[in-house]
Formats: C-alpha cells, sequence, structure tokens
C-alpha cells in the first residue's frame, strides 16, 4: 500500500491550489460556517473515491475483491493533519 500512500500524500498537495480555484466564495456560496470541517469532509471522500479508482486501475480487480475501503480510509486518516493543514493555507 505504499503507493496509495504516495499517491495521497500527493493529492494533498494539489488541494491548495484546486480549492482556490473551486471554492472561492465557500461562506457565500455553500453557505458554511466552518469552512476548514466542509472542506475536510468533501476532500475524504475525493481522496477516498480517487484512491479506490488508484486500486482498480493498478490491480485490474474487482471492488468486491481485492480492495478494503475502511484500509483506504484508514491511510487517508494517517494524512489527517497534512490534509486539515492543506486546507486551512488555502483558505487563510
Amino acid at each position: 500500500m505504499k503507493s496509495l500512500d504516495i499517491y495521497i500524500k500527493r493529492r494533498i498537495q494539489e488541494i491548495p491550489t484546486e480549492i482556490k480555484q473551486t471554492f472561492p466564495n465557500i461562506k457565500q456560496i455553500w453557505k458554511c460556517n466552518d469552512e476548514l470541517d466542509f472542506l475536510y469532509g468533501y476532500y475524504v471522500g475525493k481522496i477516498e473515491e480517487g484512491a479506490l479508482h488508484y486500486l482498480l486501475k493498478a490491480t485490474r480487480a474487482s471492488a468486491g475483491g481485492y480492495v478494503d475501503t475502511f484500509e483506504i480510509r484508514g491511510i487517508i486518516e494517517t494524512h489527517k493533519q497534512e490534509l486539515q493543514n492543506a486546507i486551512k493555507y488555502a483558505i487563510n
């Protein structure tokens, strides 16, 4: 799963640029009081979806056979602080 960890780290590095392009006025558009929580949940989902696709493509396996989505979520959560820092950097 080392390659998955590398994928997740790369995705986290891309987040500040994505946020600035995709969510320029998050408070006004989404009516969010807590931008960090909203964006954290959004990006955990996006990274999880991308990681699943990455693994399926890499292993050419079926979703039911070899990919444990809880394991993917666990790996993402090991990078919680990095993800939060990337989001904070983008919204400040």
